[in-house]
């Protein structure tokens, strides 16, 4: 009889430990659903993107997700990758802008585009306020007469000189595409090369007091330096003017016709991928950087913290400033892969 009842306890008591530590491995697989999954990130290769995938990164890390080396290229190869699955996934693809990199690599077939990481795109062409104002420049077409187009002359060829986009960005194609629609060949020259470096140079020809002329887009360091409205405006299209004449998207700004969509970031993920990765999918469905936060941030990498253990700095930093919010994306991407698995 005794031997029965100590069997009996240690019994239970087997079984209470045993269910402790399967609740435990239960908690712990619902913590970090990614668990030993890896997951591989396509990045493009400019600097000032790299902020909101650390974000998503340290998020997915915190699931679970084993990251492996992020695979850096321009942003038409970043898309393919994720397209055929040489990658799982980017934060960096622009919905309008990169329209045709994703129906090139597949599409919907191959992808699925989730969230609203980085709203509030706008992209344009501006020229510093006093010179608008001195020649009632309002319109890019403006720049069609010569001595419109001189004042901005950098280089003595009698064109205006433009600062525009880097190739493989997809904003070089559509200003190329505007250039001619709007007659402008003859008198404005696009700049082309290291945006960055040119536009280092058009901020010193502004600081001298010269007339200045660029592409850009918003949200980035630029626009803290450059200040619309205080230093420099945009300029108008007549029409609204794309390349594949899709005509019909919106390019209105505040009542002015910037001449390109109005466009938003957008997480990409591979779609056999993320049929397997509910949590994953989610966390990048919800997570988002505010505009001004990111524009901060690249404005501090202008400004000398250009590093990445300085962009893994920031990321950290913003995380702690968004705790309860970073913490609300995680525990949405926790429900999503449990009710995914019931």
């Amino acid at each position: 009889m005794l031997e029965s009842k100590f069997a009996r306890q240690f019994f239970h008591g087997t079984c209470a430990v045993a269910l402790s530590l399967f609740c435990l491995g239960a908690n712990a697989s619902a913590d970090k659903p990614g668990e030993g999954v890896k997951i591989t990130p396509a990045f493009p290769s400019v600097d000032e993107e790299r902020f909101r995938g650390e974000v998503a990164l340290a998020g997915l890390r915190e699931l679970g997700y084993k990251v492996q080396q992020p695979k850096e290229t321009e942003y038409a190869t970043m898309v393919l990758a994720v397209g055929y699955g040489d990658a799982d996934f980017t934060v960096n693809a622009w919905d309008k802008l990169h329209a045709a990199f994703y129906e090139k690599a597949g599409g919907d077939a191959n992808m699925i585009k989730v969230g609203n990481i980085l709203p509030g795109i706008l992209q344009g062409y501006l020229i510093d306020k006093k010179t608008a104002d001195q020649y009632d420049i309002k319109y890019i077409t403006d720049l069609k007469k010569p001595e419109i187009a001189k004042l901005f002359d950098a280089d003595g060829d009698g064109k205006a000189d433009m600062t525009g986009c880097n190739p493989g960005w997809g904003c070089e194609l559509v200003i190329a595409h505007q250039m001619k629609a709007y007659d402008l060949e003859k008198t404005v020259h696009v700049n082309q090369g290291s945006y960055f470096a040119l536009m280092a140079d058009t901020i010193s020809r502004f600081k001298e007091g010269k007339p200045v002329l660029y592409y850009t887009w918003v949200p980035q360091w630029v626009a803290g330096v450059l200040v619309e409205g205080r230093d420099v405006v945009w300029l108008q299209v007549p029409k609204t003017d794309l390349p594949g004449g899709d005509n019909t998207v919106n390019t209105v700004y505040e009542g002015k016709n910037l001449g390109f969509a109005l466009d938003k970031v957008q997480a990409l993920v591979n779609r056999d991928f993320a049929e397997k990765n509910p949590a994953a999918v989610k966390f990048l469905s919800v997570m988002q950087i505010p505009a001004a936060d990111e524009s901060a941030q690249n404005l501090k990498m202008q400004q000398g913290e250009k590093s990445m253990a300085d962009i893994q700095r920031h990321t950290k930093e913003w995380i702690a400033a968004h705790q309860q919010e970073f913490d609300g994306w995680l525990q949405a991407a926790r429900a999503a892969a449990a009710q995914a698995s019931n």
